[in-house]
């Protein structure tokens, strides 16, 4: 039997596991959308485990609280492209 390790979804970010399980309840939901949603599922390279009351999920995949970034990414593009 191997170990398991349990981190948040934005230290996961560019990173892949076999294996995700995900809690899904309504004590968090300020963090529920859609977009840490899928987050979470694409870690998975096997299998995702979604978990939670079922109000819970159909909160985060109706969410979708996609707020402006203010980044210079496109700015920095052009000038070192």
């Amino acid at each position: 039997m191997g170990l398991a390790w349990a981190i948040s979804i934005h230290k996961s970010q560019g990173s892949e596991y076999p294996v995700v399980i995900l809690p899904l309840y309504m004590q968090h939901y300020l963090m529920l959308s859609r977009n840490l949603l899928y987050t979470a599922i694409t870690r998975a390279r096997k299998l995702a485990i979604v978990i939670g009351s079922s109000k819970a999920i159909a909160i985060a995949v109706n969410q979708y609280n996609q707020k402006k970034r203010y980044t210079r990414l496109t700015s920095e593009i052009k000038l070192n492209g």
